[in-house]
């Protein structure tokens, strides 16, 4: 058995786990897209995974949210049958409840090259860029720099993008989001065509968003000196990483994932939950879990980890990332999981989603669709 093996399966011991997948466990459902489905564990706790390995030679990767929009639900097979995906998983944190808003991404987000949710903690994130010949993969803990220029001088930050207005703040609402921005009357709104503020509506919400344009939604007690006409804005939403090596990559990415936390950097384990401000209880429990990883020779992984069920128990994310670094992952992050955790493969739902109902409505998932040859 290989060194890395042996120190992964030591390090283990103590919760009766070693999770080696060899290359007999991998059938290829297309080219370029390798499949998985193994079961480890002990009889009392057994933990069902299922993995895609994916040449990025061959395949190309797309993030899309649900409904082509900024917010609302949609399961992952949906999305993937609806854009016609060989393979798929879902991807982001999201806002789940009955309100307007369900379906916000609980970090950052962006799809063909626009933003449309800002970064959160400095959490890890995911960027896509789809060349000719192959695509490239970078994880970084991001940050995204999001404000407005008033006339020549006056800068003004952003808040948020595409999600509910709080108290004190300025939220912007771009096309993607939706066709009006759904505030209240509790402040008051710019609508920007171009650059030009054309309209403004005072102590009233749920704004028109036009196509060519966005809207700067504005808490009532919070800059009321911006409630003039006919203002000259220019809008700054970019992602930023302190990785400066990295920041090239991110300035030209197309989609943009994020996920909390890092598991692996640079071929070791290094699970930094506590930079991105998550819990402790969340990285030592057992549940459905979801992740992504680049591996030593450049493929890409998606795997998900049944939970929750007398099927399988989960994984924690210790064993997770034991179970990556396993695989050969140089580097991976943990994605939404609980109930959201879904493989699409194949035609089909290939893992058991924790849910009593069924497979959950999600914010976003990551596709794979065959590479264009031309």
């Amino acid at each position: 058995m290989k060194k890395t093996s042996v120190s992964i399966c030591v390090y283990l011991w103590l919760i009766f786990f070693c999770f080696s997948i060899s290359a007999q466990d991998f059938k290829t459902i297309h080219d370029g897209i390798e499949y998985a489905e193994v079961k480890r564990g002990t009889e009392t706790e057994p933990i069902k995974i299922n993995v895609l390995r994916l040449d990025l030679t061959k395949v190309r990767l797309d993030v899309v949210h649900a409904l082509d929009a900024a917010i609302g639900l949609e399961t992952t097979s949906s999305m993937a049958t609806r854009h016609g995906a060989f393979a798929a998983i879902n991807a982001g944190f999201f806002r789940l409840d009955k309100s307007i808003f369900a379906g916000d991404a609980a970090g950052v987000l962006q799809i063909d090259g626009k933003l449309l949710s800002e970064s959160v903690n400095n959490r890890m994130a995911l960027g896509v860029v789809n060349g000719k010949r192959k695509t490239e993969v970078l994880f970084s803990h991001l940050n995204s720099d999001n404000y407005f220029v008033r006339g020549t001088d006056e800068t003004f930050t952003i808040s948020g993008i595409n999600r509910e207005r709080k108290e004190n703040e300025i939220v912007l609402f771009t096309p993607e989001f939706n066709r009006t921005t759904l505030t209240n009357n509790d402040g008051f709104e710019l609508v920007v065509k171009g650059r030009t503020v054309e309209e403004i509506n005072l102590n009233k919400g749920n704004s028109p968003i036009p196509p060519n344009g966005f809207v700067l939604s504005v808490s009532n007690n919070k800059f009321q000196k911006l409630s003039q006409k006919r203002i000259i804005i220019r809008l700054i939403t970019k992602v930023v990483t302190t990785e400066l090596n990295k920041q090239n990559f991110f300035a030209k990415t197309e989609d943009i994932i994020g996920g909390v936390p890092q598991l692996i950097k640079n071929g070791k384990i290094e699970i930094t939950w506590e930079q991105e401000k998550s819990s402790k209880s969340f990285v030592e429990t057992r549940h459905p879990r979801t992740a992504v990883a680049k591996l030593k020779d450049g493929k890409f992984l998606m795997v998900t980890v049944d939970g929750r069920q007398k099927e399988s128990v989960g994984m924690n994310l210790n064993e997770l990332a034991a179970l990556l670094l396993e695989l050969g992952a140089v580097d991976a992050m943990n994605l939404d999981g609980g109930g959201s955790t879904t493989m699409f493969a194949g035609g089909k739902v290939v893992n058991k989603p924790s849910d009593k109902e069924g497979e959950r409505k999600v914010s976003d998932a990551i596709l794979v669709f065959p590479r264009k040859r031309n």
